[in-house]
C-alpha cells in the first residue's frame, strides 16, 4: 500500500474538517490527523445518507484496493469510548474489508453527531455515481436537521440554488416514480416532465407507457402535454392564471415547501403554507420575515 500518495478532498468537505472555534485533543492544528486503522476497529456510521451499495461495484473496488492501496483515505471520528465510528467511504471501508487489509488510511478528527452527518450529506451530495432521489434526500435532510437554507447549502456544496431546488422537487413525485428513478428506469429530466401531472394515478399510468416504450426525455413531455391535467380539467376548467401559476411557483421555490392555491376567477384567493412541525413553522417564520 502507498503511503506517499496526498489525498485530495473536496471543497465543501474540507471546509467543513476545519473549524478554527473547536480545541480538538486529537490534533492542535484545527485539522485532522492521519492515521492507519484496521478496518475492523471502525464502526458504521449511523447518520450515512446511502442505503444501498452495488456488491459487484464494491467488489471491483476491492480488488483495485488490493492492487493499489487506498488513494483518497476515509474519514473518522473518535466517540466518548475512544474507539471510531466513520465520517465518510463506507464503499472504501467496505471494499477493504472485502480485500483484508490490515490497516487503511483515515482522516481522524473529534466531531458531534450534527458535525458528523453534515460532512456525510455533504460529501455524499459531491459524488457522482449517486441517484437523484439521494441527493434529493440528503439537501432535504440537510434543511430538516442541519436548519440550513437553500441560499446557505448552495454555498456549501457548490451548486446552484435552482438545482437543489429542481431535486428537491423530485421528493413530491409518487413513490413509485421515486423508484423508478432511484433504479435508474428513469432520468431525472422524466421525473421532472411527470410532476406536470396533479393526478397520482394518471402519473402511474404515464410512467407505464415511458417505460414500455422507452420514451426519450422530450417524448415524455411531449405525452404530457397531449395528456393535460385531470384535475384542472374537472375541478377548475378555467384555471388560474398563468400569472398567477407563475406566482405560485416562485413562491414554493423560494420557500422549500408546498403552496397550495384557492382563487377565484377574478384572480383574489387565498393560499395555505404547510409546514411539518414547530421547528419547521420557526424557520417558515424566518424566511418569511427575512430574520
Amino acid at each position: 500500500m502507498s503511503k506517499t500518495r496526498k489525498p485530495v478532498l473536496g471543497k465543501g468537505l474540507s471546509a467543513l474538517l476545519q473549524d478554527p472555534n473547536k480545541d480538538s485533543s486529537i490534533s492542535a492544528v484545527n485539522s485532522p490527523m492521519m492515521a492507519f486503522i484496521h478496518p475492523d476497529e471502525v464502526a458504521v456510521n449511523p447518520y450515512q445518507p446511502r442505503t444501498t451499495f452495488d456488491e459487484e461495484a464494491l467488489t471491483d473496488l476491492a480488488q483495485s484496493i488490493s492492487e493499489l492501496g487506498i488513494i483518497q483515505p476515509i474519514t473518522v471520528r473518535k466517540i466518548s469510548d475512544g474507539s471510531y465510528q466513520l465520517v465518510s467511504g463506507e464503499r472504501r471501508l467496505r471494499a477493504s474489508k472485502l480485500a483484508k487489509l490490515e490497516s487503511i488510511p483515515a482522516f481522524v478528527r473529534e466531531a458531534n453527531d450534527q458535525e458528523s452527518l453534515e460532512m456525510a450529506l455533504v460529501e455524499n451530495i459531491q459524488r457522482e455515481d449517486l441517484d437523484p432521489i439521494e441527493i434529493a434526500l440528503s439537501y432535504q435532510r440537510l434543511i430538516d436537521e442541519i436548519d440550513l437554507t437553500q441560499e446557505s447549502m448552495s454555498k456549501r456544496v457548490g451548486k446552484k440554488r435552482s438545482t437543489i431546488t429542481n431535486y428537491l422537487r423530485l421528493l413530491r413525485l409518487h413513490p413509485q416514480i421515486q423508484g423508478a428513478l432511484r433504479r435508474r428506469e428513469i432520468s431525472m429530466g422524466h421525473g421532472r416532465a411527470l410532476m406536470a401531472i396533479d393526478d397520482e394515478e394518471a402519473q402511474i399510468e404515464l410512467l407505464v407507457i415511458v417505460l414500455e416504450k422507452s420514451l426519450s426525455v422530450r417524448a415524455t413531455e411531449e405525452l404530457v402535454k397531449k395528456h393535460g391535467s385531470p384535475k384542472d380539467e374537472k375541478s377548475e376548467p378555467k384555471g388560474p392564471s398563468k400569472k398567477l401559476m407563475s406566482a405560485i411557483d416562485d413562491l414554493e421555490q423560494g420557500l422549500n415547501r408546498k403552496v397550495q392555491l384557492k382563487a377565484s376567477q377574478s384572480g383574489s384567493g387565498s393560499i395555505t403554507i404547510t409546514f411539518s412541525s414547530t421547528k419547521d413553522l420557526i424557520q417558515l417564520k424566518k424566511q418569511l420575515l427575512g430574520e
